[in-house]
């Protein structure tokens, strides 16, 4: 059993392990959460939510802070990969961090997350994200606000006749969609439990052809679960995946995934969610900011309705940088100075190289003039948060305008995620 960090009070953070009393974690998060507000859980939403909590012990992701023999604050982590340009890599999503009423105000909550991100950063992950209830515990460990996760709401009537394409075909020689018209090499078919590894393959077909930043995927096991969900309607093609439930009775169709490498395949998916127009009149959609869905319909009935914002965190910089994808058309090289005092390695004098879509991070002692930021600003800027904002937020000095311009062009993207937790 492997214990982070021992306070002076005597309070002890470890592992959870599984012979660990859980009905005080259930106790913990009604006391931290509240209780459920919905309606009851069925049972195979419970024995998932268990399943889930089980594979987490196991897996040595579940961290508790112990009073003596009472357990007084938790979080865990989810192992995922997130997407980059186009590129995955693997991502810790931070979740359930709760502290018991009697016991907050003490420092306790920060000390419970300094010791979740030593374990994650020992276990090799480069980046973490967290969704916050509140932000200053996070900003004070090198997170820092990168994307949104988002909900739109679109009359059910706008997806049945979707505006057409506006090229007939492509050019000879032209990678691209298949011309409309032309026979449509599989069918959409109904997608389950032993489906997942193909729909895994599938989504991150879709998100590495359109370059996108920030969506995350599960493990196989978990995204089966989630198949597994009677209340979950999902197809599958060969290059695109819906997925979707009714939600507020039948007056509404929420979709949580509706990605394709092809315009066709998109069409078609949209055209199953359209059938259900007569009895559902809304659907709430999980989209990015650039989804197609806004350029589709026929007239500016997409709604942004929720926005959730979500926080990055660089935990190992060089392994970030060069597991992500950039543009192919960058070239920069150029001095940057990080300062992390959580994670003194990704601290100190750096050049950062890009080129032919690929990034490095090297130690540069003799570099001059570089861009400075702290582990907060660096978070952001690889976000594709701005220059000009980050130096008006007060997260990046130095450098010079050129300078600015080539990171913009680097890192340019609007960050999103299409998964919470």
């Amino acid at each position: 059993m492997a214990i982070y960090l021992t306070s002076q009070g005597g309070t002890e953070i470890r592992e959870v392990a599984p012979e660990d009393d859980l009905e005080a974690l259930y106790d913990l998060s009604r006391r931290a959460f509240g209780p459920s507000s919905g309606p009851p859980d069925s049972s195979l939403a419970r024995a998932s939510r268990q399943a889930l909590l089980d594979a987490a012990i196991d897996d040595r992701r579940v961290f508790a802070a112990f009073d003596g023999d009472q357990m007084v604050a938790s979080a865990r982590y989810h192992d995922m990969r997130q997407w980059w340009h186009g590129r995955s890599m693997p991502m810790a999503g931070v979740s359930g961090v709760m502290v018991a009423p009697e016991h907050r105000g003490r420092g306790l909550g920060r000390k419970l997350m300094t010791a979740l991100l030593a374990a994650i950063a020992s276990r090799g992950y480069p980046l973490s994200v967290l969704y916050p209830a509140t932000t200053p515990i996070y900003r004070s460990l090198g997170w820092e606000l990168a994307g949104g996760h988002q909900y739109a709401v679109i009359p059910a009537r706008s997806l049945r006749a979707l505006v057409p394409p506006d090229t007939a075909g492509k050019s000879p020689g032209v990678p691209g969609d298949e011309p409309i018209g032309t026979e449509r090499p599989a069918p959409i078919r109904r997608a389950g439990p032993a489906d997942a590894g193909e729909v895994l393959t599938v989504i991150g077909r879709a998100h590495e052809r359109a370059r996108d930043c920030g969506p995350n995927t599960r493990d196989p096991v978990t995204i089966a679960r989630w198949l597994a969900d009677p209340e979950l309607f999902a197809y599958l093609a060969a290059d695109g995946f819906l997925a979707y439930h009714w939600h507020g009775g039948n007056d509404e169709i929420l979709v949580q995934r509706a990605v394709a490498a092809t315009d066709r395949t998109l069409r078609d998916l949209w055209s199953i969610v359209a059938s259900h127009s007569s009895i559902a009149p809304t659907v709430r959609a999980r989209i990015g900011p650039a989804d197609p869905l806004w350029w589709l319909t026929r007239e500016p009935d997409v709604r942004l309705r929720d926005r959730e914002q979500w926080m990055l965190r660089v935990v190992d910089a060089p392994a970030a940088i060069a597991a992500r994808g950039f543009p192919a058309s960058v070239q920069l090289s150029l001095p940057l100075w990080i300062e992390d005092d959580e994670r003194p390695g990704n601290s100190g004098l750096w050049e950062l190289a890009v080129t032919g879509g690929r990034g490095h991070l090297i130690h540069s002692p003799e570099a001059t003039h570089p861009v400075t930021m702290g582990a907060r600003g660096f978070a952001a800027l690889y976000a594709g948060i701005p220059m000009a904002t980050l130096r008006l937020a007060g997260l990046a000095a130095g450098g010079n305008p050129v300078a600015d311009s080539e990171l913009d062009g680097a890192f340019a993207g609007s960050s999103f995620m299409l998964d919470s937790f």
